[in-house]
């Protein structure tokens, strides 16, 4: 597999959403009649259900207790960064908005500084608080190396899932310097069910489902706000990364007969990308830069990367996307944008409808093409205009 780039040295060909396109299926379905439900599984077997399954990402340019409130009232899950300005500080809005204000070439330091201020643990447990008050799904987020501690208070609190998310997640973590993580004593030990990311490779994913995970995140490095691929060098495209960890899901559940589904993380900015995640075999996706651009996300139209406040190696940045809408309507529509980035879960059943997919594991198996012009063929004027998808 894969061609020669120099002597001795092979390397695969990759692909991403931009490269590819889904083939119309022979049978067409009614859009309302399809169904779009995300199973997470949960340790006494019984499964989380989402009507909607797209995850909000755990950036605090995105979500907060407000913004989760709305995205579990509408069917979907929003995560909150336990290791964010939501825990930092009694009222996140006061430092919201100077990040949001902030010169660009002034900002990256800026965010390094407000994140100095310790985490507060009782403020984790508030937050959880608050969103079951509310009557809503809670799931939060933490790094490996808090994920212990964070799980167990966030769980005492009534959290529904906890997310341990890195930039590359392995379950073998080799260091001399620190209590390793284990991730298959924290699964174990926990009553919710536990993610894990970030994975692109099927070993990986393979070994991180034998740890006990209820799922994992797939991508490093397309966020819009992350910069770790140029940073780094690091990362798969998603669409690559996205079918080589499907079949190890699928390897998974054929050796144990459990089934751990796969959430695609990142490079998401329309519709269209989104239905050609879950056609290359994902579950469920994470997104971020499109729920930033919601009335009710915290970031006031900006949003950053969750390693922008690395004290000495920034693998993130803050981008401008401005505000376009209300987090429904970037759900369902109406959309009042013509670059594909509102009605989501409108393009995901339309979609289903049209390749004759009547639930998420049917739209799986979706013939896909390499087409690299299929945005750009027939274009012209939206190109010359800057309107519609070719912005």
């Amino acid at each position: 597999m894969g061609m020669w780039i120099g002597r001795n040295r092979k390397a695969r060909v990759t692909y991403g959403f931009d490269e590819i396109a889904l083939v119309p299926g022979d049978v067409t379905i009614n859009p309302n009649e399809v169904d779009t439900t995300f199973r997470l599984p949960r340790p006494d077997g019984s499964h989380l259900a989402l009507p909607v399954p797209i995850l909000a990402s755990a950036m605090d340019g995105v979500t907060d207790v407000r913004f989760c409130i709305e995205m579990g009232k509408l069917g979907g899950l929003g995560v909150i960064n336990l290791e964010g300005v939501q825990t930092r500080y009694e009222n996140p809005a006061e430092v919201l908005e100077p990040i949001a204000t902030a010169p660009k070439n002034e900002v990256t330091s800026l965010i390094q500084k407000i994140y100095l201020e310790p985490i507060r643990e009782e403020l984790i447990q508030k937050r959880v608080q608050e969103l079951k008050a509310a009557g809503v799904v809670a799931a939060v987020s933490s790094i490996p190396q808090k994920a212990a501690r964070y799980g167990k208070l966030a769980q005492e609190a009534g959290a529904d899932v906890f997310v341990v998310q890195s930039t590359v997640a392995t379950a073998r973590h080799i260091s001399s310097e620190y209590e390793l993580f284990d991730l298959a004593a924290f699964c174990a030990d926990m009553k919710i069910p536990v993610i894990v990311g970030n994975a692109v490779t099927f070993d990986v994913t393979l070994e991180l489902m034998a740890c006990g995970v209820a799922g994992v995140l797939i991508g490093v490095g397309p966020g819009a706000a992350c910069t770790s691929r140029g940073v780094l060098g690091l990362g798969v495209p998603q669409v690559t990364a996205t079918v080589d960890c499907a079949a190890a899901r699928d390897e998974h559940h054929k050796r144990t007969g459990k089934f751990v589904p796969i959430i695609t993380d990142g490079g998401m900015r329309v519709g269209g990308d989104v239905c050609k995640a879950f056609a290359c075999g994902s579950d469920a996706v994470m997104i971020g830069s499109p729920f930033a651009r919601a009335e009710e996300a915290p970031g006031r139209g900006n949003h950053w990367g969750m390693a922008t406040p690395h004290a000495n190696l920034p693998r993130g940045t803050r981008i401008h996307v401005g505000v376009t809408g209300s987090l429904k309507q970037i759900l369902f529509g109406p959309a009042n944008t013509d670059d594909g980035s509102q009605n989501l879960v409108g393009a995901i059943t339309t979609c289903m409808g049209n390749v004759g997919a009547r639930n998420i594991r049917e739209f799986q198996e979706t013939e896909i093409i390499i087409a690299p012009s299929i945005k750009s063929e027939g274009k012209l004027f939206q190109q010359v205009q800057n309107v519609g998808m070719a912005r």
